[in-house]
């Protein structure tokens, strides 16, 4: 009975895990910026984890980030974005 009452738990601690990142994409192409398709886009794994490699873009915006000394990555900095 206990392990039956345990699952939806765990359930909802893993989801936001999974979908950590899916606000990014939706907020990047609601400011228009169509290219952004997944995770993939700044990300050059599947199953993204801190401290995987990045694509051009997410190296961009890594690089915008540390220059600016912002606490957090703004997709608006995508307008100046000129890779490929």
């Amino acid at each position: 009975m206990r392990k039956f009452a345990l699952l939806p738990l765990l359930a909802l601690l893993a989801a936001p895990a999974l979908e950590a990142k899916l606000p990014w994409t939706k907020k990047a192409q609601a400011l228009g910026f169509t290219n952004v398709k997944n995770c993939q886009s700044c990300h050059a794994t599947e199953k993204v984890k801190k401290g995987d490699p990045l694509t051009d873009m997410g190296k961009f915006l890594m690089d915008r980030k540390a220059k600016e000394k912002a606490a957090e990555v703004d997709l608006a900095w995508l307008k100046d974005y000129k890779g490929k």
